[in-house]
C-alpha cells in the first residue's frame, strides 16, 4: 500500500482514486430500491468506509513522516479532502435516512442483523446526529464549513509545532555530566561552541545529567517557545471554531460536545475526575517537590523553589544517592536495536506472535523497517508493522502510532506504523517504557483488526480507553525477567542484574506525586481552554500561569508559552485526563497479571482474546467487565499511587 504512493503527483492521484471509490459507493447506496437491507444499504456503507478510511490514514501519517516536503503537503491536501468528504457525509440527510431505514430486528429474531451489524447501524445513527444531520440547513451548512477550518488550523497547529526545532549554544564544559556517547555526538562547531536542539534525543539527556543550571534552564526556555508566537492565533482560531459547533449542536462547551460518547460523559465529570487525582496526589506531590528542594539546597544553601528545568536533574541525583542508581550506567544495557529485537521478542511470546521482516519494500524513508506478523499457533497473518524510529528533518517530533490501514479480517489485514524519535545509540530506560507504550497501540492495532466494519476495527473503542492497554503494556519494561531477556551491557554483553532492576522500580517511585499532579495540570488546562466562552479574546498565557499555579508541582517559567507547543490540544483537544483516566484501568488489568505472573500465557492470551481482538465491537467497560470478571474500580490505581 506504502510501496505505490511514489511522488506527489502519484500520492494525489491515489488519494482521489479513493474518495471516488468512496463517492461511487455512495452513489450506489443512495440508488438502491426497495427496502434498506446488508446487502444494499451497509454493504455499499462499508465500502465508502473503508476506502475514505484508506485516504485518511494514509495522509495522516505521511504528512506526518516523509521527507519530501512537497509529499507531506500533497498528504494534507488529501487529508482536508478525506475530512471535507467525511464531514458532508456526516452531514448527508439522504444517506443518514438509508441507513436508519434498515431493519435491524429485534434482538430475539433470528431474522435481524447479527449484533455488530445492529451495533453499526446504532452508532452511525448516533454520530449522525452528533454531527448535526437533524439540524436545519443553513445549520448544516455551516457546520460543514466550520468542520473544514477545524481541520486546516488543525494542520497549521501540527506542522507550526512539527517545524519550529530550536536550539542553543553552549560551550562544551557545560556539557560536564552528560555520557560520554552524548559528548562525542555534539562535536563543537567552527565557532568552539556545542548545538544542542529541541528534539528529544538531545534535550532529554541534558536536561537530566548536564551539572550546568545555565545550559538546562537555556534549553528549556527554548522547548518552551516551539510554535510561539504563531500557534497562539491558530490555537484560539480552532477554539472558537470549536466553541461554534459545540453551542450550534446544543452543546454548554466543546468539551461537553466532545467527551459525551466517552466513558466519562461529561466536561463537569472531567472535572470532577482531575479534582479527585489531584487531591489523591497532593500530599505525594508535596514530599516528592520538598526531597527536590533539599538536594538542590545542598548546592544552593539559599534556594527556595525546584524549577522544572532542573527537576529532572535533582530527581537524578536522588535516585544515585537515596537508590545507588546511575541512569547512564543503567543506559548502558539498553542498546536501541537489542531493545527493538527484545521488544518483538517478548511481545511475540506473550501474545502467540511472529514478526518477521520484510526486505527490499520501499517505504517513506531507508531507516523504516518492515514485518509482517503471523500467529505462532497457525501461521495465519495478523497485519504488517512500519517501524520509522529516529529522528530526522521534517519528522513527527514525538511519538505515536499511525494507522496505515484498518484490518477487517483477512481478506483486509491491518496495517500499523510506530513514529518515534529514539537514538540510534543507547537509550535512557524512559524510552525503553516509551517504545513498549507506543508499540501497545500498534498491537491493539493489529490484534482488534478481525472486526467485519472498519467503524470497530483496531483501536476503536471510547477515545478514554485507548491509552489503557499501551499502558498496561508498560510494565513489562520494569520487569527484571522480561528485561533481562534482552537488555545487555553495550561493552561486557553481560544481562542486566536483578537487583539494578530493583533499584530502577525503587528510584521511579520517586516522583510519582508530581508526575500526577502534572498530568492533571495538562488535563486541566485543556478543559479550560475548551471550556472558555470567547476564545478569541483568551489570554491563552495567563490560563497557563493560573492552572501551573494552581495543580503543577513546579512553577511557571517566566516569559515562556508551553501552550503553543502542547501538541495534544490540537489532536486530544479537551481529553488530555484520557490518560490518567486510561491509567486508572491499566492498573486494574495489571492486577490480573500481578496474580497469575506477567509471564503466564494463558493471562495473557485471556487479554488478547477478550480486550485487544475485540477492537470496538463491546463498550470499553464490558471487554474490561469480561476481562477481570467484575467492573473496573479505583482500587489498584490507589495502591499504586500510596505504595
Amino acid at each position: 500500500m506504502i510501496a505505490a504512493l511514489g511522488t506527489p503527483e502519484h500520492f494525489t492521484r491515489w488519494a482521489d482514486e479513493r474518495l471516488s471509490a468512496a463517492r461511487a459507493a455512495l452513489a450506489e447506496l443512495l440508488a438502491a430500491g426497495g427496502a434498506r437491507t446488508f446487502e444494499n444499504t451497509l454493504g455499499p456503507y462499508e465500502r465508502l468506509a473503508r476506502e475514505l478510511d484508506d485516504a485518511s490514514a494514509v495522509g495522516s501519517l505521511l504528512s506526518e513522516v516523509h521527507p519530501d516536503p512537497a509529499l507531506r503537503e500533497a498528504a494534507e491536501g488529501a487529508v482536508r479532502s478525506a475530512s471535507e468528504l467525511a464531514t458532508e457525509l456526516s452531514l448527508h440527510r439522504g444517506l443518514y435516512d438509508a441507513i436508519a431505514a434498515v431493519d435491524v430486528g429485534d434482538v430475539s429474531d433470528a431474522s435481524g442483523l447479527e449484533p455488530d451489524a445492529r451495533r453499526l447501524v446504532e452508532r452511525t445513527l448516533r454520530d449522525f446526529r452528533r454531527a448535526g444531520v437533524d439540524r436545519d440547513e443553513p445549520t448544516r451548512a455551516r457546520l460543514e464549513e466550520l468542520a473544514r477550518r477545524e481541520v486546516a488550523l488543525g494542520q497549521d497547529f501540527d506542522r507550526n509545532l512539527r517545524e519550529d526545532v530550536r536550539s542553543v549554544r553552549l560551550d562544551p564544559a557545560q556539557l560536564d555530566g552528560l555520557p560520554a556517547d552524548y559528548i562525542a555526538a555534539h562535536p563543537p562547531g567552527d565557532d568552539g561552541k556545542v548545538t544542542i536542539t529541541t528534539d528529544y534525543p538531545d534535550a532529554v539527556p541534558l536536561r537530566t545529567y548536564a551539572k550546568d543550571g545555565a545550559a538546562r534552564l537555556a534549553l528549556q526556555r527554548q522547548s518552551l517557545d516551539r510554535g510561539w508566537p504563531a500557534n497562539d492565533r491558530v490555537f484560539r482560531e480552532l477554539l472558537e471554531t470549536r466553541r461554534e459547533k459545540a453551542t450550534l449542536l446544543g452543546h454548554r462547551d466543546y468539551a461537553d460536545y466532545v467527551t459525551a460518547d466517552k466513558m466519562i460523559g461529561s466536561g463537569t465529570q472531567v472535572r470532577e475526575f482531575v479534582e479527585r487525582i489531584a487531591t489523591l496526589s497532593e500530599a505525594r506531590a508535596r514530599r516528592d517537590v520538598a526531597l527536590l528542594l533539599e538536594r538542590k539546597q545542598r548546592d544552593e544553601p539559599g534556594a527556595t523553589t525546584v524549577g522544572g528545568y532542573e527537576s529532572a536533574y535533582y530527581e537524578e541525583l536522588l535516585k544515585r544517592e537515596r537508590c545507588a542508581l546511575d541512569s547512564t550506567e543503567v543506559r548502558r544495557y539498553f542498546p536501541f536495536a537489542r531493545v527493538r529485537d527484545g521488544l518483538l521478542a517478548v511481545t511475540g511470546r506473550l501474545f502467540g506472535l511472529e514478526y518477521r521482516t520484510v526486505p527490499e519494500v520501499a517505504t517513506w524513508h531507508d531507516e523504516v523497517t518492515v514485518h509482517d506478523v503471523v500467529r505462532t499457533s497457525d501461521g495465519a497473518p495478523v497485519g504488517r508493522i512500519y517501524l520509522d524510529l529516529h529522528p530526522r528533518d521534517g519528522k513527527y517530533k514525538h511519538a505515536a502510532q499511525f494507522t496505515v490501514r484498518s484490518g477487517t479480517g483477512s481478506e483486509r489485514l491491518p496495517e500499523g506504523a510506530l513514529v518515534t524519535n529514539f537514538s540510534r545509540g543507547l537509550l535512557e530506560h524512559d524510552e525503553v517504557v516509551t517504545l513498549f507504550h507506543e508499540f501497545g497501540h500498534l498491537l491493539h492495532h493489529l490484534l482488534g483488526g478481525g472486526q467485519r466494519f472498519v467503524r470497530f476495527s483496531g483501536v476503536a473503542t471510547e477515545w478514554d480507553f485507548v491509552e489503557a492497554p499501551s499502558q498496561l503494556l508498560e510494565e513489562w519494561a520494569w520487569d527484571a525477567q522480561t528485561l533481562a531477556s534482552f537488555a545487555r551491557h553495550d561493552e561486557t554483553g553481560a544481562a542486566i542484574p536483578a537487583d539494578l532492576v530493583a533499584r530502577m522500580r525503587a528510584a521511579d517511585e520517586l516522583g510519582k506525586g508530581a508526575f500526577a499532579r502534572t498530568q492533571m495540570f495538562y488535563a486541566s488546562l485543556a478543559l479550560r481552554y475548551h471550556q472558555h466562552p470567547a476564545p478569541l479574546e483568551l489570554d491563552t498565557t495567563a490560563i497557563v500561569v493560573e492552572e501551573q499555579e494552581r495543580l503543577a508541582p513546579f512553577p511557571y517559567l517566566d516569559g515562556t508559552h508551553f501552550q503553543a507547543g502542547f501538541g495534544h490540544l490540537n489532536g486530544y483537544s479537551a481529553m488530555y485526563y484520557t490518560y490518567m483516566w486510561s491509567l486508572v484501568i491499566a492498573k486494574d488489568l495489571f492486577s490480573a497479571f500481578e496474580q497469575s505472573g506477567l509471564h503466564d500465557t494463558t493471562t495473557a492470551h485471556r487479554y488478547r482474546d477478550l480486550v485487544l481482538a475485540r477492537g470496538g465491537v463491546r463498550d470499553a467497560a464490558d471487554l474490561v467487565a469480561d476481562f477481570l470478571g467484575r467492573p473496573y474500580d479505583f482500587d489498584a490505581f490507589r495502591r499504586w499511587l500510596d505504595r
